[in-house]
């Protein structure tokens, strides 16, 4: 796994939630997989909500896989799960829209 004389490289393992971003900066051997990084940058510890058997992550908002190989000064992001349908959010945006303008209609 890792050797003394292994290429150091950098990279960052990002988590954002609706009141906070996180970034961790950190070196890791040139090989290094998606899901090892995760782990040494300590974030598990620091947000236990983070279920990396269902959240998705992926490199530069590209999804990919846990055992996707890093470059150097790669940005890991770990999604968190969709509160809502975006199809049905939007929906319900289109209604109440709807419902607005039939009101301001009938005001006039």
């Amino acid at each position: 796994m890792e050797h003394a004389n292994a290429e150091l490289i950098t990279v960052e393992v990002a988590y954002a939630l609706p009141d906070e971003q996180v970034i961790l900066s950190l070196e890791v051997p040139d090989n290094t997989s998606v899901e090892q990084a995760i782990k040494r940058s300590g974030i598990l510890e620091r947000y236990p909500q983070i279920n990396m058997d269902s959240d998705k992550v992926g490199i530069f908002g590209k999804i990919c896989k846990l055992d996707a190989k890093l470059s150097n000064k790669d940005r890991i992001e770990i999604y968190r799960p969709l509160i809502a349908d975006p199809k049905e959010s939007r929906r319900q945006k289109a209604e109440m829209q709807k419902k607005n303008k039939a009101a301001e209609a009938a005001n006039d």
